[in-house]
């Protein structure tokens, strides 16, 4: 269970404005569900995720989960660019404690699950933005978290890429669960049961998904 309690968040504009993203907002996410992250454009979806991650700040209120949550896959990706991606990846595992056995089997995964190829001990600063992404998810799948952050991560990239990421996702349904911001209606359906929607600073969960997407189903 994720429970989020009377969250504040607000970011200050160029102009030295406010722009509050979240105000008292509050909802407890059920265990064991797949959960989309629904709301128009500008809303606060992917500022969630990164509260979710820790990787952002609330100004006041608080996220408690006993659960292990992923960092926030997205289309950006955040690698050092001089670096190779097995060198990024080498860097990620080697902080998370992993021995040199294991980082060399999670490097081979990682290199298998992005497609790649000899990019793989390129810099990454040589990559298409699709590569990138590509890099992030699979390095990303090599983790064992309880909830893996997906932010719109199922829309890039060719077909067969697509259907790579559908294909993990659908195999860790088994163990773990995701939280995904997405504007493919299709794919919340596929893997979503619970949706969290982000409107007027505020979160409300939705338990039956077609409710929940029916809004924005022509976004």
């Amino acid at each position: 269970m994720i429970s989020i309690s009377h969250l504040d968040k607000a970011y200050r504009l160029e102009n030295g404005r406010l722009h509050h993203v979240f105000k008292n907002a509050s909802v407890t996410i059920p265990p064991k569900v797949n959960v989309a992250i629904l709301g128009a454009n500008g809303a606060g979806k992917s500022t969630l995720l990164r509260l979710l991650a820790g990787v952002d700040q609330s100004d006041r209120g608080r996220i408690s989960t006993s659960c292990s949550l992923s960092w926030p896959v997205t289309l950006r990706g955040g690698f050092l660019p001089v670096m190779s991606g097995r060198e990024n990846c080498w860097v990620v595992f080697s902080i998370h404690g992993y021995s040199r056995e294991s980082i060399r089997e999670k490097l081979a995964k990682v290199q298998d699950i992005s497609g790649i190829g000899e990019y793989f001990d390129e810099p990454v600063k040589n990559y298409s933005a699709g590569m990138r992404v590509r890099l992030g998810f699979a390095l990303c799948m090599a983790f064992d978290y309880d909830y893996f952050l997906l932010d719109e991560i199922t829309s890039v990239g060719d077909a067969e890429f697509r259907e790579t990421c559908k294909t993990w996702l659908l195999a860790r349904n088994q163990r773990h669960n995701i939280i995904l911001v997405s504007h493919q209606m299709n794919t919340i359906r596929q893997f979503c049961q619970v949706a969290v929607v982000v409107h007027d600073h505020k979160l409300t969960l939705v338990e039956d998904i077609e409710q929940a997407i029916a809004p924005f189903a022509d976004e």
